[in-house]
């Protein structure tokens, strides 16, 4: 018997199209060199959703309510544009950064430590030998600045007839007028103004970048608990176990990292502390040299003041540096909570202690003494010798544990086995060097005259400190010494460029090769491989920095004099040679110094001398100040949070919405820094789509503890889907590598890059070479993000509405 045919009211109710899960943002994070809203959007039009002239996020004005109207945005999410390139450029003024230079660099050698697992004292070890390395580029600067008005200016010129009188406006110091300020203690007591005026500068923009930086509250959440998997971590970022053996990944708790963590961008009292330290030590170096002076020679001649007031004021001196080498190394950073307090006895009473210190010293000095008269230079010799010397050993000892650090734990694509930390130090400590030496150069060039310092031929001055010249002088070996890994560089990258020729054409074929548009290509691919051969370069030059160090520090003790001077009698070509090498490094390093003010200068200026130089000052001040609170503000102590904030108030808002976080560059490096900052219920609803990303390139090759395998594997984990795009003409970005079995894909490339090798019927003008630049205009872009936007949102259908299921569900039932 034939099925009977249903009448037509039972025929299954009709359904709508499927449609996505809900609304999608996409949040654009510009890289080095910053980007306008409307060059992000490609919108002239823009209109700023939240923020401040600083650092804000715009969206197109017709997608302002975009989440009110989502049936608009079925195809396409709502663009949002984050800029904070007001966080790192500004007006020329901020060039002035560039002078601070040194304290960056060491700053950056905290965070290059290797990875540590059950190693809390050896890293504690490694924290406090950057920070007293640090400590020690506080002293130097304001040694330099109490050398050039306390020995060159108030002590040797003004003590000179002949400098005083080419120099009127030290007429009033000079001796011959036998005024008031005419004794050698008042006229070191008044030039004590000038490097103490300059700590209180370096005091007042750490202060006021504090306020603006560090005191900014990160996006509120639940600190994390110190017993739960995610938060079971020690302090100064020791990593937390991954998943056990056996366990599928996917399902394993996600690891937070150290950058994950509630304190983390927020070192407000840390940064107190360290810089009530450091300016209590730049006073007390200025207190120093001023009762230094008047103590030897009252110790040396019977005179109008007690021996014991000056004993009693160096006493003072020595017992605060204690208590500020105490303070610098007794706690380092707290990241697991947010720590709110203040160290309110150390921030009130140390820097005026040693403030109040030397104004005992500038009442001592001054004490009326007629006899005291200054010839030849200010004694201060030891100090800049000891000092050279210690910064040795801290930066060896720092090796030492960090080695010993990386031996625990190895990875192999960790610059330098794991010495990049003391080598940047030591780099520090150069810059610091060739800074203190070239502004003493040339300030004793410029007083005398047609003299040269230190030789005695008509020099109307002493000069320097012996050490500053020797310093000066193995500045010629040093670029000599370069010259040979950039030879090997040079030939290497010609030969890579020929290697590769072959198999750009086999590339782009079935295309007729072009010889000079391969060897264009292959020559940028080529140099954009050039990233990688950094951290050798960085290791040799701060060997041979070391090593030259050590020598100038020898020679100075040995001979106690300037090079030219040391080789008298050595025979012509020795004689010759020292003389070159010391007028040679005086000119560079006091030519060094003005280039590299101007440069930069004009790269706050000039946008494409900002790109030039921008990777390399984005990551610097990327870091927080952990080792050096005078170094520039930390911009990320801003935009992570920002980021953070908005992602969450999204996912807040919108229960159904989809968010990608798009990241360009150094972009890429806050995207990953605001989703580790996420509550862990959040980041599951996240994806993450880097390009140009120096992720893993730089980041996690020379800050493996913070970026390395096992935190970025993490990161992958606990976004719902992650993609990175990379190219092998890009310098900048490259892989991501997340080592994980089976292969995730998060990696996309290289791209192919031009997308046209010659002219098509597509493409009839040739294209271009990208390079690090424009990930947008290549297809693959718009390939990826909809395929996360698929994977994190997928299709379902919409359900039939109420009436409808209810007239089917009583025609089936009757």
């Amino acid at each position: 018997m034939a099925p009977a045919t249903p009448p037509p009211s039972a025929t299954p109710p009709a359904t709508e199209p499927p449609q996505h899960a809900g609304t999608a943002l996409e949040l654009l994070v510009h890289g080095v060199g910053g980007a306008t809203p409307q060059e992000m959007l490609d919108d002239p039009r823009t209109v700023r959703v939240t923020g401040d002239t600083t650092a804000a996020v715009y969206r197109r004005t017709e997608d302002a309510h975009g989440e009110k109207h989502p049936e608009r945005y079925r195809n396409e999410p709502v663009a949002e544009a984050y800029c904070w390139s007001g966080l790192t450029s500004g007006n020329g003024s901020r060039a002035l950064w560039l002078l601070l230079l040194p304290f960056m660099v060491v700053n950056l050698a905290h965070w290059m430590r290797p990875t540590a697992t059950g190693r809390t004292r050896a890293v504690r070890l490694y924290g406090v030998l950057v920070r007293l390395v640090a400590l020690s580029l506080t002293v130097l600067l304001t040694a330099a600045a109490c050398e050039v008005a306390l020995d060159l200016l108030a002590w040797q010129c003004a003590g000179a007839d002949a400098c005083a009188e080419r120099r009127s406006w030290l007429g009033f110091l000079s001796e011959r007028q036998g005024g008031w300020w005419s004794q050698p203690g008042r006229r070191l007591a008044l030039a004590a103004v000038v490097p103490a005026a300059l700590v209180g500068l370096l005091w007042y923009l750490s202060n006021r970048t504090w306020s603006a930086y560090e005191s900014q509250r990160p996006l509120d959440q639940e600190d994390v608990d110190a017993d739960s998997p995610s938060g079971a971590v020690a302090d100064h970022g020791q990593d937390a176990p991954g998943p056990k053996a056996g366990e599928d990944p996917r399902k394993a708790v996600p690891v937070r990292p150290a950058l994950g963590r509630p304190g983390f961008w927020y070192g407000r009292r840390l940064v107190a502390r360290l810089r009530a330290a450091h300016t209590a030590a730049g006073f007390l170096t200025v207190a120093a040299a001023v009762a230094g002076a008047a103590a030897r020679h009252d110790r040396g001649a019977e005179g109008p003041v007690p021996r014991f007031i000056g004993t009693a004021v160096e006493g003072g001196i020595v017992l605060c540096a204690l208590v500020v080498v105490w303070v610098v190394c007794r706690r380092g950073r707290s990241e697991r909570t947010r720590d709110t307090r203040l160290d309110g006895a150390l921030i009130s009473y140390l820097p005026g202690s040693a403030l109040a210190l030397l104004g005992l010293a500038v009442l001592y000095a001054s004490w009326s003494r007629p006899d005291w008269q200054s010839s030849g230079a200010l004694p201060g010799e030891a100090a800049f010798r000891f000092l050279a010397l210690g910064e040795g050993i801290l930066v060896i000892a720092l090796a030492v544990v960090a080695r010993g650090l990386y031996r625990r734990t190895p990875e192999p694509r960790t610059v330098l086995y794991g010495l990049g930390g003391p080598a940047v130090a030591m780099l520090a400590c150069a810059l610091g060097g060739v800074m203190t030496g070239g502004v003493a150069q040339r300030v004793a060039d410029w007083l005398d005259g047609p003299g040269t310092p230190g030789m005695g031929r008509s020099s109307d001055i002493a000069g320097p400190p012996v050490l500053l010249s020797w310093q000066a002088s193995v500045i010629p070996m040093l670029l000599l010494l370069l010259l040979v890994p950039v030879l090997v560089l040079v030939v290497r990258t010609a030969r890579t460029a020929r290697r590769l020729g072959p198999l750009i054409e086999a590339e782009y074929a079935p295309e007729p090769p072009d010889e000079g548009r391969t060897r264009r290509i292959a020559r940028i691919r080529a140099a954009a491989a050039l990233t990688d051969s950094a951290p050798w370069i960085v290791g040799v030059l701060s060997t041979a920095t070391l090593l030259l160090g050590a020598g100038a520090v020898a020679g100075s003790w040995y001979s106690d004099q300037v090079p030219g001077r040391a080789a008298d009698g050595s025979g012509p070509l020795l004689e010759s040679f020292a003389d070159a090498a010391q007028s040679t490094g005086s000119w560079l390093i006091g030519f060094g110094f003005i280039l590299f003010v101007a440069g930069g200068r004009r790269a706050y200026k000039d946008a494409s001398a900002r790109r030039t130089i921008g990777i390399l000052w984005d990551v610097g001040t990327f870091w927080p100040r952990a080792a050096h609170p005078f170094a520039p503000p930390c911009y990320a102590e801003r935009a992570v949070p920002d980021l953070a904030s908005r992602m969450a108030a999204w996912t807040s808002t919108t229960p159904r919405g989809r968010l990608v976080i798009s990241g360009h560059s150094q972009g890429s490096v806050l995207a990953a820094s605001a989703v580790w900052q996420l509550p862990d219920a959040t980041r599951p609803r996240v994806a993450l789509l880097t390009y140009g990303s120096p992720l893993e390139r730089l980041y996690g090759r020379w800050f493996p503890a913070y970026f390395g395998p096992e935190p970025l594997l993490g990161l992958h984990r606990s976004v719902h889907c992650w993609r990175n795009l990379w190219r092998a003409t890009d310098p900048i970005g490259g892989p991501v590598r997340i080592d994980a079995d089976p292969d995730p894909g998060v990696d996309r490339g290289p791209l192919k890059d031009p997308l046209a090798y010659g002219r098509t019927t597509k493409l009839p003008l040739p294209e271009p070479i990208l390079g690090h630049s424009d990930y947008q205009a290549d297809p693959a872009f718009a390939d990826a993000r909809a395929d996360l936007l698929e994977e994190l949102g997928p299709l379902v259908p919409r359900q039939a509405d109420a009436r409808t299921q209810k007239d089917t569900s009583g025609r089936s039932s009757g």
